[in-house]
C-alpha cells in the first residue's frame, strides 16, 4: 500500500479521521476532504507528525463544482487515485416521517447519495484512465442499509440506495480493474454516537442505552478491504458492536 493515493471524504472527524490515520500508517498518501478546513488541517497535522503525507482539501461533496475542484486538486498534488473512501454523511432531525421537510430530505440525499455518486464518478474516470489502471472504492453504508431506526427515513433511504450504488459500481468497474465494496457499521464510538450510551429510541418507542465499539475496529476493517489486490474484493462487510440491537429481535 505504500505510496498509493487515497481520497477520504468526511475526513475531519469520527470514522473518516480514524480511517485516514490508519491508511496513512499503512503508507497511503492522503487527500482529506470535508466541509470545514480547520478539522482537516488538524487531521493532516496528525498524519504529518507521524511521517505521513496528507493534503487537506475543503469541499462540500453535494456541490458538483466542489467535487470537480477536489479531484482537480488530487490530480495536481498526487497525479492519481488508488482508493476512494466515500464516508461523508448527514442525518436529518429524528422526527416522524410526516414531519420531515423537503429541504431536510434533500439535504441528506444531496450529501449521502448524490455526493457519494459524484465522488465515485470522478474517481472512476481517473481509475479507468490512469496508468497503472484501476483502483478501489469503499462506500460507508450503515446498519441502516439493512434495517431502519425509528424516525430516520431520509438517512435510511440513502443508505439503502448506497447499496445499489455499490453493486452497480462493482459491476461497471470490472472491465477496468476497479473494485467496489461497502462497509456497514454499527455503533462505532465517535462524536456523532455519544448519545447512544445515554439512550436511543427503539422500535417499541422506548429509549435505551446501546453498546458501542471502538472506532479503530472500523479503521482496521477498511484497511483490510483496501489492502486486497484488485483481483479480490469484499463486496459487503458488517462491523458492529457485538450486543447492539440488530440481529434477532433486539
Amino acid at each position: 500500500m505504500r505510496g498509493r493515493v487515497a481520497v477520504v471524504t468526511g475526513a475531519g472527524a469520527g470514522i473518516g479521521r480514524a480511517v485516514a490515520r490508519a491508511l496513512a500508517g499503512a503508507g497511503y498518501r492522503l487527500a482529506l476532504a470535508g466541509r470545514r478546513a480547520a478539522p482537516l488541517e488538524s487531521v493532516a497535522g496528525e498524519i504529518r507528525a507521524q511521517g505521513g503525507e496528507a493534503c487537506p482539501i475543503p469541499a462540500d461533496i453535494a456541490d458538483p463544482a466542489a467535487v470537480d475542484h477536489l479531484f482537480a486538486q488530487v490530480d495536481a498534488v498526487f497525479g492519481r487515485v488508488d482508493l476512494l473512501f466515500n464516508n461523508a454523511g448527514l442525518f436529518a432531525p429524528a422526527v416522524p416521517l410526516d414531519a420531515i421537510t423537503l429541504d431536510q430530505w434533500r439535504a441528506v440525499v444531496d450529501v449521502n447519495l448524490t455526493g457519494a455518486f459524484l465522488c465515485t464518478q470522478a474517481a472512476f474516470r481517473r481509475m479507468k484512465a490512469q496508468d497503472p489502471r484501476g483502483g478501489r472504492i469503499i462506500n460507508n453504508g450503515s446498519i441502516s442499509a439493512h434495517v431502519p431506526r425509528p424516525h430516520s427515513a431520509p438517512y435510511t433511504a440513502t443508505k439503502h440506495a448506497i447499496t445499489g450504488l455499490t453493486r452497480s459500481t462493482a459491476l461497471d468497474g470490472r472491465p477496468f480493474d476497479i473494485a467496489c465494496g461497502q462497509i456497514d457499521i454499527g455503533n462505532a464510538e465517535t462524536e456523532m454516537t455519544q448519545a447512544m450510551v445515554q439512550g436511543v429510541r427503539q422500535a417499541d418507542g422506548s429509549l435505551r442505552p446501546e453498546p458501542v465499539m471502538e472506532v479503530r475496529h472500523v479503521a482496521d476493517a477498511v484497511l483490510y478491504m483496501a489492502g486486497l489486490p484488485l483481483s479480490a474484493n469484499v463486496p459487503f462487510m458488517t462491523v458492529m458492536a457485538t450486543t447492539m440491537p440488530y440481529l434477532g429481535r433486539g
